[in-house]
């Protein structure tokens, strides 16, 4: 390739030449300098270097059982108390290094690789994630805590309790009581969720496993693996009604179940085609996408020159909602609803 390049240069150019064949003009220069000086000469001895003795005892000294477990300023140190200098303690690193002896001595635990959750759904009732998330109380260092269950097909959200603690067993009642009202039949839902204590609990685990539900958890230390519930959140305290701080657990209680009844039902929301998550979950979004395409027909038939590009559609309703969607699909996303749990 460095000859086509050689050949063609004078005519096009090395850039392009380069360009044209993948080849960098680094890898060029380098290569044709090589062929023109030949290989590099080896790197002449510097004169003020430890001979091939001074050095063997340079080791030897480090490797004495008085040395053996200090590092080389402290020998070097201790040497200079003695009244020996054998050399610097850069060179002592230099020669530690050429044997192979500078690393880390101490077992050093691996952690394996955590897999990436992938989940899609392809209709509700068939992925949830749930999170819970702090409400300011009434006064400094105080909480009450709010654990809401979210499909992610539809954001629906199907489940929710606010109390005053994190607990498995209020988790555990708030998933039985939720598949029980939705129906969910054994072997059909994965519940996504996050590692906190109460996801994470052997009494948890069991009810999921009791319920048929399989669990998904996001990996260790990974803020975005469960992202549908903590843009939920947001949506929850980003609003204009949110308080800020409530005076007591029935306050908290009841802006809640307001928010959840405005954000299910009226709520359009962006990810659904500007439909409910209300309509989504319940079937109900085909007959208001059919209304919204006669009002765009109506109009464009009105006011074709408004249309430049054509009859106007309305938002795309949602084919598979994904968590963590690989960039190149090799998944069977046709296999099961919920993939790489």
């Amino acid at each position: 390739m460095i000859d086509i390049v050689n050949r063609v240069a004078p005519e096009l150019g090395v850039e392009s030449t380069c360009a044209a064949l993948g080849l960098s003009r680094a890898t060029y220069y380098r290569k044709r300098y090589g062929e023109l000086h030949g290989p590099k000469r080896p790197r002449p001895k510097p004169s003020r270097a430890l001979s091939g003795q001074e050095r063997q005892a340079v080791l030897d000294t480090l490797h004495e059982q008085r040395f053996v477990d200090q590092a080389p300023a402290e020998v070097y140190g201790r040497l200079l108390d003695e009244g020996k200098h054998l050399c610097s303690v850069r060179t002592m690193y230099r020669i530690l290094t050429d044997n192979d002896e500078v690393r880390e001595r101490r077992n050093q635990r691996v952690h394996p690789p955590n897999a990436t959750p992938r989940l899609c759904a392809r209709a509700p009732n068939q992925v949830w994630t749930w999170d819970i998330t702090k409400l300011l109380g009434p006064r400094k260092w105080t909480y009450f805590y709010l654990y809401v269950v979210l499909d992610l097909f539809s954001r629906y959200v199907v489940g929710w309790l606010i109390a005053e603690a994190e607990s498995a067993g209020l988790a555990q009642r708030l998933i039985t009581e939720t598949c029980a009202r939705q129906q969910i039949e054994p072997k059909v839902l994965t519940l996504h969720q996050d590692r906190g204590s109460p996801m994470t609990s052997k009494t948890f685990a069991q009810t999921c496993a009791d319920l048929g539900v399989t669990k998904s958890f996001s990996r260790p230390r990974v803020s975005n693996d469960n992202p549908f519930s903590e843009s939920h959140f947001k949506t929850l305290k980003y609003r204009p009604e949110y308080p800020g701080r409530f005076d007591d657990l029935a306050a908290a209680e009841s802006h809640c179940r307001d928010f959840f009844s405005w954000y299910n039902h009226e709520h359009l929301h962006s990810g659904l085609g500007l439909m409910t998550p209300h309509d989504i979950h319940h079937g109900l979004a085909e007959e208001r996408q059919e209304a919204r395409a006669r009002a765009l027909a109506a109009a464009f038939a009105a006011h074709p020159e408004r249309f430049p590009n054509g009859p106007p559609t309305p938002p795309s309703l949602p084919t598979e909602i994904w968590i963590n969607q690989p960039s190149n699909k090799t998944i069977d996303t046709h296999a099961s609803p919920a993939a790489g749990h």
